[in-house]
């Protein structure tokens, strides 16, 4: 039975991990868990191997981010016998550090190594730290097999130097009959009485948070009104956690609709309920290529939105959607929902006047069943099986 370790530093996620729990049961799959990983990973049955790191010493938060980054993080215990048993190590990205880490340790236990890509834009070596683009070139060189996650991330790393022949496009599934399941069970039930928007995500920046509040603002004050003339005043929900939070949480106080507002990060097992109360998901993500510098002042990289676990929920929730045409946006809804540039507030706020907030709060708006096809669980699982036979079959 071949063995696949799934390695994904400290930044192992419960949505992500789940696409493991439906491949087929002729692999016996585990994954590597720190005690500084970033995310609630109780609802995960894989089996996981704890390891010790550098970070796991740390103060939380930005000081021991910086310090990790100082020291150069690393796994410390537990790492090398999970190495030694592995027959497919399964990391992601070209310059982290765990991605590096798998890297280096190939020659030694002569395992096949695949890596996840979600980045779409080329950094190359001239946008990255000297430490990172040293990675990236261990990544390139060990690397088996990239899995791009979109035809956007694909095309970045045939600019990163990669052949053609070592990328297989993967986009990643979900559960769609558990979102689709809850949906319908709201329908069965009294109506809501006002409609709710929701914004997910980190609460940082680069999520267009702040633009989902000057949304709502235009909207209550009556400054953008539905096709008839009415005033509608939504309820927004930004479920999520993070450093901006106390600035939205300011911003929706001086715009004047903190009561129309709620904050919150919620445990993943319940995100199809939340979607199932909603009337629209409204996200404004925006690219991270603002200038801004990192601590040691090389260029930070850019970021774009890379793919977004949330729009394939929301839609096998029956859920409209408006977002921003930002990164890999558009070829992930390809076609479904409202799309809106960038930062564009007024543009949002029109669209959800003029889309879901003209109907009744609630309204389901389903997707293309082709389209939840292509990014249904079971679907990535038989992608991710015919990945894993390939490298394992190359010898």
């Amino acid at each position: 039975m071949p063995r696949i370790l799934v390695v994904r530093g400290h930044q192992a996620t419960p949505w992500d991990l789940h696409q493991w729990e439906a491949l087929p049961p002729r692999f016996d799959v585990a994954w590597l868990r720190t005690a500084a990983n970033g995310w609630d990973t109780s609802s995960i049955t894989l089996r996981a191997v704890d390891v010790g790191s550098r970070r796991d010493r740390l103060p939380g938060g930005l000081p021991g981010d910086v310090g990790a980054l100082l020291v150069g993080d690393r796994y410390t215990t537990g790492a090398e016998e999970a190495y030694t048993h592995a027959d497919v190590v399964h990391a992601e990205e070209l310059s982290y550090w765990f991605s590096a880490d798998a890297a280096r340790r190939k020659a030694r236990h002569g395992y096949k190594l695949v890596q996840t890509v979600w980045e779409t834009l080329p950094h190359g070596r001239t946008y990255r730290r000297p430490g990172t683009a040293r990675f990236r070139d261990e990544v390139l060189a060990a690397t088996d097999l990239f899995l791009a996650s979109t035809e956007r991330a694909r095309i970045a790393l045939l600019l990163e130097g990669v052949p053609e022949a070592r990328i297989e496009l993967c986009p990643p599934g979900i559960d769609v009959q558990r979102f689709a399941a809850a949906a319908e069970q709201a329908a069965g039930q009294a109506p809501p009485a006002e409609h709710v928007l929701v914004s997910p995500g980190r609460l940082v920046w680069e999520k267009g948070h702040h633009d989902a509040l000057r949304a709502l603002a235009l909207l209550h004050r009556g400054i953008v009104t539905r096709p008839d003339g009415t005033v509608v005043s939504p309820r927004l929900r930004i479920v999520g956690s993070g450093p901006e939070e106390g600035r939205l949480r300011a911003a929706a106080q001086e715009l004047g609709v903190a009561q129309a507002v709620s904050f919150g990060a919620v445990p993943y097992p319940e995100m199809p309920a939340v979607f199932a109360s909603a009337s629209c998901l409204l996200l404004g993500s925006q690219s991270s290529a603002t200038g801004a510098r990192h601590p040691f002042g090389t260029p930070r990289a850019f970021w774009e939105e890379q793919f977004g676990f949330v729009f394939v929920e929301a839609m096998a929730a029956g859920l409209d959607i408006v977002a921003t045409t930002n990164g890999a946006i558009p070829e992930v809804l390809d076609g479904h929902g409202t799309l809106v540039a960038a930062g564009d507030h007024v543009g949002m706020a029109r669209a959800l006047a003029a889309g879901p907030l003209s109907r009744a709060p609630g309204t389901r708006v389903p997707a293309p069943p082709e389209l939840l096809r292509r990014y249904a669980i079971d679907t990535h699982a038989e992608r991710l099986a015919q990945a894993y036979d390939r490298v394992l079959g190359a010898g």
